[in-house]
């Protein structure tokens, strides 16, 4: 079964930056349509961005359009979330996991999550 791990979170001011990063083991990525996802206190998780197995193609939330780039490298089975211009409303813990066509998550189980958390 494939595990993620995430990292690269921290506190920010801000306008700073940020890249996270989703690691894979037990399985590899390379087949699998994947996304970002985040939850704030007290909200629901909400979808951040998703990328193509191939790293062709690329969907934003609006919230984040502009600001955020994910990638991936699949020889690292690896994904990333470079975040830019960073805004308090942007925090929140931040988890990956494969996605379906229609941007809900598609492995059940979830990585421990990486925190952002963006001060004014």
């Amino acid at each position: 079964q494939v595990q993620l791990v995430e990292s690269g979170g921290g506190l920010v001011q801000a306008g700073g930056s940020l890249r996270l990063s989703c690691a894979a083991s037990g399985g590899t990525l390379r087949m699998y349509r994947m996304g970002w996802f985040r939850q704030a206190p007290g909200k629901e998780r909400e979808f951040v961005a998703t990328i193509s197995w191939s790293g062709s193609s690329t969907h934003y939330a609006d919230s984040v359009k502009g600001r955020f780039t994910i990638s991936r490298d699949n020889a690292k089975n690896t994904m990333y979330l470079q975040m830019t211009v960073l805004k308090p409303e942007d925090t929140a813990v931040y988890r990956c996991n494969a996605v379906r066509g229609d941007n809900s998550p598609l492995f059940p189980s979830w990585g421990q999550g990486t925190q952002v958390t963006v001060s004014s």
